[in-house]
């Protein structure tokens, strides 16, 4: 008997990312001898960009018995449409949709009614198998598969729900039972639990699982995490919702760090940080940043507003344990990022611009603020009237990406602003515009970082004139600044691109301001000209500026500037920890601003915007990498901070 093929599809945002779902439901279908014996599987794997006529194409011509597709918020619009063209072409075929954008809402995606199209409401492995089977028997019976929906006889059927996976062993390792074997990918995913004990009404993660966490087994973690490392993964994503949780995440980021040691790779480690954990994710940190490993350390607070908090079922989860955090990893030199969302319920945008004044006021190293996203099968999304959301779809041929526009307490006009507050926000202080000027007009009572940051950005919008400033706006206007790539991008422009036009938006806006007649304010300003990064490994280029306040020494090396300041600038820079050195004596000290960095890479004109964006972003997210290292010209007077 011929055997049935299954193909498996994904369709993720970069390329080179392994497919980690597709490879556990073909792992575990393969468990069972009679449906390997009469089938075969191929995982596919598509980004985003690519041609999607190429993909139609070249899915019909797998001619498969039972295609699947992997279905999220920043891929169904695709999704949906490669399957239209796909059924059309191979209408005898069976259809499996599954994911967290399509579970639960079949009334939504399986509209047309037809009967070869099946949606999957909970974890993969369990319906896929049953499906399989069914599919595959000579009288199927689709009501015997717990956790499916389906048209039958004009009537859409949804059955039982499956039961979770209480042992996760009872899934066989993709990694280890060869579904990868054959695949170059290079960017790996695995998980070491499934679940989350929180509870957060924005987020899908907790309220899916129902607070419990269940574990695959150390050894066969160790055993994954060897193969990646062998198999010469360049970057490593954990996909826990709370990695350092278990004290047994200590020992499993040192065996990673020595898998890097033996074979040279992972290189990258990205994860979700434990909640209410701040000594073992320090600890954790400091491991992968010992051991040579890119890493840096999410801080997810979403809001720094007590209600809010309360409100999205979050207020368990401690700030003074994030200010904690941000605090040690601080002192150990070692790059963190603080997560927010706007606007999520009970915040306003006075709240919004005080909790961004108090990050940085505590010196987060990097502040990202997300739009919030209206997600499917999430507590919030039964709560749209009582908290009187307002969302839009992202226009996107790709994504179906909804995002909240207003609430009770942030009308229309209210969230735009947020947005422009975050351009402002992003520019200033992440990639350190006005680093040191908005320091020191907050901490002189000046002008506050909240306040500053909306004056620019009403600012910004007048500027229709730059290109930096019409990316902003259009980005704004079509709702894209929902996508990361687009964060990367205005990286590329503000640190390297459109740098000289950057520095004259600036200096045109500082020059007309009233407390520009402070010559400590001229002196801030200038220093941040020097001092901002490179995202680039490039020569520095002088600032087309007529510094006033600060004598710039020679011409500068490739590398960086020397300068000469004021004592009160140092003792500012101190202040703001972007140096540490003795009181000066003399009234005037020479800085040497060095730009070599960390890990930069080159730019890469052959390379798409995209893929430059998405190196952008992520080095803005490591921030320490880039940051120039700022010594005072006196022996023995400095310790260098990166």
């Amino acid at each position: 008997m011929e055997r049935r093929k299954i193909v498996l599809v994904e369709l993720p945002t970069y390329e080179n990312i392994l497919p980690l779902a597709s490879g556990y439901i073909q792992a575990y279908a393969q468990d069972d001898p009679a449906v390997a014996a009469s089938h075969t599987f191929e995982i596919v794997s598509y980004p985003i960009s690519d041609d999607r006529h190429r993909m139609v194409r070249d899915l019909a011509e797998k001619d498969a018995h039972l295609y699947t597709f992997s279905c999220y918020i920043w891929n169904m619009k695709l999704v949906r449409w490669v399957l239209d063209e796909l059924r059309a072409l191979r209408p005898d075929a069976h259809y499996l949709l599954g994911g967290p954008q399509v579970m639960n809402h079949a009334s939504t995606y399986l509209a047309d009614g037809a009967e070869n199209v099946y949606v999957c409401n909970g974890e993969g492995e369990l319906t896929s198998l049953e499906l399989i089977k069914q599919i595959g028997s000579g009288a199927p019976e689709m009501s015997n598969v717990l956790g499916l929906s389906f048209w039958s006889d004009g009537e859409l059927v949804t059955t039982e729900s499956a039961p979770r996976i209480q042992n996760l062993m009872d899934i066989p390792s993709p990694f280890l039972n060869g579904v990868f074997e054959d695949h170059e990918f290079s960017f790996a995913i695995m998980e070491t639990n499934r679940g989350c004990p929180f509870r957060c009404t924005f987020c899908y993660w907790g309220a899916a699982t129902n607070s419990k966490v269940n574990k695959f087994e150390e050894e066969r973690i160790k055993a994954e995490l060897k193969w990646i490392s062998e198999h010469r993964y360049s970057a490593l994503m954990i996909a826990d919702a709370n990695w350092g949780l278990s004290p047994r995440d200590v020992t499993l980021s040192e065996y990673i760090v020595q898998c890097g040691e033996e074979n040279g790779y992972p290189l990258i480690i990205h994860m979700a940080a434990a909640k209410n954990r701040p000594e073992r994710m320090a600890e954790i940190t400091e491991i992968f940043v010992r051991g040579g490993l890119m890493v840096s350390q999410p801080i997810s607070l979403q809001t720094m507003n007590e209600s809010t908090l309360e409100m999205v079922d979050r207020k368990n989860i401690r700030e003074e344990t994030y200010i904690g955090l941000q605090r040690l990893l601080r002192e150990k030199r070692i790059s963190s990022y603080v997560e927010m969302i706007w606007p999520l319920p009970g915040e306003t945008i006075g709240s919004f611009k005080e909790g961004l004044t108090r990050l940085c006021r505590s010196y987060a190293d990097t502040i990202i603020v997300y739009p919030q996203l209206f997600l499917h099968n999430t507590p919030m999304y039964g709560q749209r009237e009582s908290l009187g959301i307002l969302t839009a779809e992202v226009p996107s041929d790709i994504s179906e990406a909804e995002v909240v526009l207003g609430t009770k307490w942030v009308t229309e006009e209210d969230c735009r602003d947020g947005y422009w507050v975050n351009h402002a926000l992003y520019t200033l202080y992440n990639m350190r515009a006005l680093f040191v000027l908005s320091g020191y007009l907050d901490s002189a009572g000046i002008i506050s970082y909240g306040e500053l940051f909306a004056g620019v950005s009403r600012y910004f919008r007048t500027r229709t004139d730059t290109e930096v400033c019409r990316f902003l706006i259009q980005q704004t206007d079509d709702l894209a600044n929902y996508d990361l790539l687009n964060t990367g991008k205005t990286a590329h422009m503000i640190l390297s691109s459109h740098r000289e036009e950057f520095d004259r938006i600036l200096a045109d806006f500082v020059t007309a301001q009233d407390w520009w007649s402070d010559p400590m304010a001229r002196q801030a300003f200038e220093i941040d000209l020097l001092a901002r990064a490179y995202v680039y490994r490039e020569p520095v280029r002088t600032p087309d500026y007529a510094f006033t306040e600060i004598v710039l020494r020679d011409q500068p090396h490739a590398q960086g500037f020397t300068a000469e300041v004021s004592a009160d600038l140092l003792r500012l820079l101190v202040g703001r920890e972007m140096l540490e050195a003795d009181a000066a004596d003399a009234e005037r000290v020479t800085l040497h601003i060095d730009h070599r960095g960390r890990q930069k890479m080159p730019y890469m004109p052959q390379r798409s915007l995209e893929h430059n964006a998405n190196y952008c972003h992520g080095m803005v997210l490591r921030s320490r990498e880039i940051l120039p290292n700022i010594q005072v010209d006196a022996a023995g007077a400095l310790a260098p901070v990166a």
